[in-house]
């Protein structure tokens, strides 16, 4: 790792580099890491947002859509002519605009069982902002088993929750908590239900938020502890999260060993 900034840097991250939490050695360190976005959605966008500005080396954005007008309530990387463009292609020419010392890699692919294991081992922290149950558990369930830390956040209407696994021996993992999705179409989406526009902003500083000190190695992240939002009475309650020993992904009992062992349709069960 080089310590060596040169002046433009000095002067972008300086906000940074007088911080005891920080300093020239975090930047530095920052300006080295890598970290995976899964979605340049309503989460993604926050979080490609603050961790460029931040100055995270190198981001990897994984999405296979495209951007539409309905998203631009909340996507706020996106704008009106970036209509019908693929989401990682307007991720990254935000990110360009923003900040010349980010390299953005595109993944613009769905992520399956089939690829997920490849992406997540190229990174030093994953953030999920996916939409989907099967997506969620996917990511937990390569992450959990590559020792790779994410962060969780979801959203709906006026709701958020969020979280942080660091993926360490011991700690929980999202199953612990949620051992099997909902069944389908028991819980609508926000393309049926809708969201609050700036909801998906509070809860993705949370997520880049966790992102950055997991890189600095800096302060308590949420490990252990999910966090639910409620915009309309604007409240936070915390609740623990405890390993769960029959967890078949993180615990003590018969644990897979690849995502390929697991059906990823309907309630992703093991």
């Amino acid at each position: 790792m080089s310590l060596s900034l040169d002046p433009e840097q000095l002067d972008r991250y300086s906000r940074h580099i007088i911080m005891d939490g920080v300093g020239p050695e975090g930047q530095a360190t920052l300006l080295d890491s890598r970290v995976l976005c899964l979605g340049a959605g309503g989460l993604g966008a926050p979080v490609i947002q603050y961790l460029a500005a931040a100055g995270v080396g190198t981001l990897g954005i994984a999405d296979d859509d495209v951007v539409e007008r309905s998203n631009l309530q909340r996507q706020v990387i996106h704008a009106d002519a970036d209509v019908g463009t693929p989401k990682v292609d307007s991720a990254a020419n935000y990110v360009e605009r923003l900040n010349p010392d980010v390299t953005v890699e595109r993944h613009e692919t769905r992520v399956t069982a089939e690829n997920v294991e490849e992406l997540v081992e190229q990174y030093d922290v994953v953030v999920d902002g996916s939409d989907n149950f099967a997506t969620r558990y996917l990511v937990n369930d390569a992450c959990t088993l590559a020792g790779v830390p994410f962060s969780h956040g979801a959203i709906l209407r006026f709701e958020g929750q969020v979280t942080t696994f660091e993926a360490t021996e011991g700690g929980p993992c999202y199953r612990c908590l949620f051992p099997e999705a909902p069944e389908p179409g028991t819980v609508p989406g926000c393309a049926e239900a809708g969201v609050l526009g700036v909801l998906p902003g509070v809860i993705g500083t949370i997520q880049a938020t966790e992102a950055i000190k997991l890189l600095l190695d800096h302060g308590e992240t949420l490990d252990g502890r999910f966090v639910f939002y409620d915009a309309a009475d604007m409240t936070f309650e915390e609740i623990p999260l405890e390993p769960r020993p029959d967890c078949p992904v993180c615990g003590d009992g018969d644990t897979i060993d690849s995502v390929h062992e697991v059906g990823y349709a309907d309630t992703c069960a093991i």
